[in-house]
């Protein structure tokens, strides 16, 4: 092999273990978009689910199928009929969704049981358990619609679905549920994926979808300025969803975003949102740092905020002690009294396990962080990470374009996510007049 491959393999290798460690026996349900399927990305979304098991997670797999039952009724020469988003299921789309979802099945159980050639995962061997897991009822009328054989979850067979899960076999869902009466119901994939996460309080709840994510700027276009915003905690995205119209096509911002507030709300720590026309994104999102789509975080056990006046005192706890070894420069109170709004803090049962502050540039469309600090007894556990992701999001609102950080001895922890070493003369001028110069602080930036 080329010394170029080793040097870039190990250090990747060597990045990705602790999400592999972190991962092993978790439980991930993934809802993966009837159009996935119908762009061809059938292949390469198992051969990652493969791998991914290897790995020692647990995989459920719901699949969906608007596309094909859709495509199945313009055949027969009947529109479908769509109402608050949900489908209207007569008797001939009732029809068509099990043809659809038969086909789906059967090509999916033929992707896992080929021994994938050619892949990664050539020779393994993936034994897939579908079956009648979901109890189901009508979905009724609403707003004077009759929604017909449209059902919603009733009941999820969790012992079934744990059995199969712990035999080492992939649970694969189709969206339809049946009632005690044996009477067919066709169900929503991300109704179904969102019900089977929260009741296996599952680690994860991941959609692939034809959104690439949600923006900074929800409601604007894509642009550079506007990138996906990789993580937006639980009571953002409440809000968010306040503010925008009720869902009515799946290219909706809040079609999705619905479905991942649920699931954080009854249980399930992270909910993500992935652009199934990215290849790879699983594995992109799954075991690299910054991910590639959106993850809606619960963060009930512990708060990520803004910080206050009533937060002074816990902040010079935490950072008192790295004053004193040099680590941090020294801070008076009246100084983080004054700027206590600029700092971001981790809270914990009235305990600050982390802080750090934002200091904007706007006329050099930066800003520092400064002062970040993770109280030892938390440290390894992602407070860091969390406070940096906050913020970034903090910077990008501003219309910033990069922060930077000063310091002589985290070095590599900036490096490794994403910061670049560059010349003290690259401060702003406001910044540059300030830096102590005996200290020789390194600098490292990070473009947003």
């Amino acid at each position: 092999m080329s010394t170029v491959f080793n040097f870039t393999f190990v250090p990747w290798f060597r990045s990705v273990a602790p999400y592999i460690h972190l991962h092993r026996g978790k439980t991930f349900v993934v809802g993966v978009a009837g159009e996935a399927i119908a762009a061809g990305k059938l292949a390469s979304i198992a051969t990652d689910l493969a791998l991914i098991q290897s790995m020692g997670v647990k995989i459920v797999l719901v699949h969906g199928f608007r596309p094909q039952v859709n495509e199945q009724l313009r055949t027969k020469g009947h529109e479908p009929r769509y109402s608050h988003g949900m489908r209207i299921t007569d008797e001939v789309a009732l029809d068509c969704a099990q043809e659809a979802a038969g086909q789906l099945r059967f090509e999916i159980e033929a992707a896992f049981s080929q021994g994938l050639p050619n892949t990664p995962m050539a020779g393994s061997t993936v034994r897939v358990i579908s079956g009648n897991f979901l109890t189901a009822r009508p979905m009724g009328i609403i707003d004077g619609v009759d929604f017909k054989s449209t059902g919603v979850v009733r009941k999820v067979d969790v012992a079934g679905i744990t059995r199969s899960l712990d035999a080492g076999a992939m649970v694969l869902l189709s969206p339809f549920g049946f009632s005690p009466t044996g009477e067919a119901f066709n169900l929503a994939m991300e109704e179904v994926a969102t019900s089977v996460a929260t009741a296996l309080q599952a680690d994860k709840l991941i959609f692939l979808t034809e959104k690439p994510g949600i923006r900074v700027r929800p409601t604007e276009p894509e642009a550079e300025d506007n990138p996906i915003d990789t993580e937006i905690p639980l009571a953002d995205a409440r809000a968010l969803l306040a503010r925008l119209p009720a869902p009515e096509r799946p290219t909706d911002v809040s079609f999705y975003l619905r479905h991942c507030v649920t699931a954080c709300e009854r249980g399930v720590e992270r909910s993500h949102i992935l652009p199934f026309a990215v290849d790879g994104a699983l594995l992109l999102e799954v075991y690299v740092h910054d991910g590639i789509g959106t993850m809606v975080v619960d963060e009930k056990l512990e708060s990520l905020r803004e910080a206050t006046a009533d937060d002074v005192g816990g902040i010079l706890m935490l950072i008192e002690p790295f004053e004193k070894d040099g680590t941090l420069v020294k801070r008076s109170r009246t100084e983080i009294e004054r700027d206590a709004g600029n700092y971001t803090i981790v809270e914990h049962d009235g305990v600050i396990f982390a802080c750090a502050a934002l200091y904007p540039y706007p006329e050099a469309r930066t800003g520092e962080m400064a002062a970040l600090t993770v109280s030892p007894q938390s440290q390894s556990q992602g407070d860091g990470e969390k406070v940096l992701k906050r913020i970034e999001q903090r910077a990008r609102v501003m219309g910033l374009e990069s922060i930077f950080v000063l310091t002589t001895r985290t070095m590599h922890w900036f490096i490794k996510r994403g910061f670049t070493p560059v010349d003290p003369d690259w401060l702003p001028e406001a910044r540059k007049r300030k830096y102590n110069w005996d200290r020789r602080s390194q600098v490292l930036v990070k473009k947003l």
